[in-house]
């Protein structure tokens, strides 16, 4: 059903969740630039529109920094040669384990209460960075003492692992990024984040230039995780507010760690299961294997901004829909389902024809030997596409619990399937321990517990998309 001017015409729900407005609506000016059909179909919509934008700005964000950053990052795994690049990516790795301690889980809760409550931006703020700056300090210390048992008397690993460990502190302050989120205004975190890529970028330039050794790359690194903060600050500022108003309170840093607190299990299970592969291939075969398999994991994580774009970006989107209609939260839950599985696949299927040839031509000839590895990783990345639908999906439920046990089993799985699968064929049973772990920790425990049966579903109609040929009659209520 149409109305007099050819738009298409929401139902109720839909109106009070976009904002829609038949005789007067304000698009954004984005809009206006869209073909005909897809203008018709975008106007009035205010939500969806704020969610493409959002989502517009961090897809220009990772694009520009694909093709700068791969560049660079390129040139520098070529001068650094296999043996270097694995120890400097067994450093980040090694600290990228811990991360979730100095983050806390905190950002999917602190973007949803600030949504949920904007009249309490400053005390959540406040709150918030109070945690996360004592979470980055503490897990500092241990990360140290952690590289100093595993790796004791290496001191060229032990400063590349406190130069990365030192990032930490600064990210404490992308409490801002939250609230640019829970706006859905992440182009003023595009534009701190980019100033800081370009002019380290020009730094690692330099550094390539003039044959810097390896720790100077390190510095770079946490050079800019300082400068993005310090231009977060600016950004705020701009926008005519003021850090110094924040106000922690005790019980507001006790209500968001009681939700987060599972949060924080859940990311060091993803840490665990995404680099522990890592890790133990430096600990159980040489640092130039890490190299190799790092490469691959690279290319392979390469596209991952994608689902995270875009089910962050939808999140404020069904955080509204879920007030009003659960009939229209889960078919926006399944739509979002949709859309990332079938990128996954696209990327999945692609890079298995050309791994070979895309490695060559990235890293070179002294990298070949990843190209194995890659093709086994690129298909874990569709159980990462649906993973970032379904944390939705459980963050707005506030089940943080079930994240975690799913997250746990993952992890343990690769651990164990490591244990196993490295000593007998090296980076390449590496690579097979992170895609089973991967498909076991979702699809596997989804058919096994109950409760997990609907996304399940939601899922298996992902997959197998009979949405794509099925078209609902114009009485039926479209996904």
């Amino acid at each position: 059903m149409r109305n007099a001017d050819s738009r298409p015409c929401p139902s109720a729900l839909e109106a009070a969740v976009e904002g829609y407005d038949g005789r007067n609506h304000v698009n954004s000016p984005w809009v206006n630039l869209l073909p005909q059909v897809l203008r018709d179909r975008m106007s009035g919509r205010h939500n969806l529109q704020a969610a493409l934008g959002n989502s517009g700005w961090l897809f220009a964000d990772k694009v520009f920094r694909l093709g700068v950053g791969l560049f660079i990052g390129v040139w520098v795994a070529r001068y650094l040669g296999p043996g270097r690049f694995g120890l400097l990516n067994y450093s980040i790795a090694f600290t990228s384990l811990f991360s979730a301690l100095a983050t806390l889980g905190l950002d999917g809760v602190v973007v949803r209460e600030l949504v949920k409550s904007p009249d309490q931006k400053n005390v959540l703020l406040g709150s918030a960075f109070a945690l996360k700056l004592i979470g980055a300090m503490i897990t500092f210390i241990f990360v140290l003492g952690a590289v100093s048992i595993v790796r004791p008397g290496d001191t060229l690993t032990f400063w590349l692992v406190v130069l990365s460990a030192a990032g930490f502190i600064f990210q404490s302050l992308n409490v801002i990024d939250l609230y640019f989120q829970s706006k859905v205004q992440s182009r003023y975190t595009v534009y701190a984040a980019n100033s800081a890529f370009i002019l380290i970028t020009l730094v690692k330039v330099a550094l390539l230039l003039l044959a810097a050794p390896l720790i100077a790359f390190a510095w770079a690194g946490l050079g800019e995780i300082a400068l993005t903060a310090f231009f977060l600050l600016a950004a705020y500022r701009i926008n005519h507010l003021n850090m110094w108003e924040w106000r922690w309170r005790l019980w507001t840093m006790r209500d968001l760690l009681l939700d987060s607190w599972p949060l924080i299990l859940t990311g060091l299970s993803i840490m665990i299961a995404m680099r522990i592969d890592q890790i133990m291939i430096g600990q159980m075969l040489t640092d130039k294997a890490v190299g190799l398999y790092s490469a691959a994991a690279k290319i392979s994580e390469l596209w991952y901004f994608v689902p995270l774009a875009i089910a962050g970006s939808a999140f404020p989107a069904l955080i509204e829909s879920k007030r009003y209609s659960e009939e229209l939260y889960y078919r926006r839950l399944q739509k979002l389902y949709n859309i990332l599985v079938l990128l996954a696949v696209a990327v999945a299927v692609t890079m298995t024809f050309l791994a070979g040839p895309i490695v060559k031509l990235l890293f070179g000839r002294a990298y070949a030997d990843s190209a194995g590895p890659l093709r086994i990783l690129i298909w874990g990345g569709i159980t990462v596409s649906f993973g970032c639908a379904w944390s939705n999906w459980m963050l707005l439920e506030n089940r943080t619990r079930m994240m975690f046990f799913f997250q746990l089993a993952t992890a343990l799985t690769n651990v164990l399937l490591n244990l196993v699968l490295i000593p007998r064929y090296g980076i390449m049973g590496s690579a097979y321990a992170t895609l089973i772990s991967y498909w076991f920790g979702s699809v596997g425990l989804f058919a096994i517990i109950k409760s997990q049966h609907k996304a399940l579903a939601m899922i298996a109609k992902a997959l197998f998309p009979y949405w794509v040929f099925y078209r609902p009659d114009a009485k039926s209520t479209p996904l």
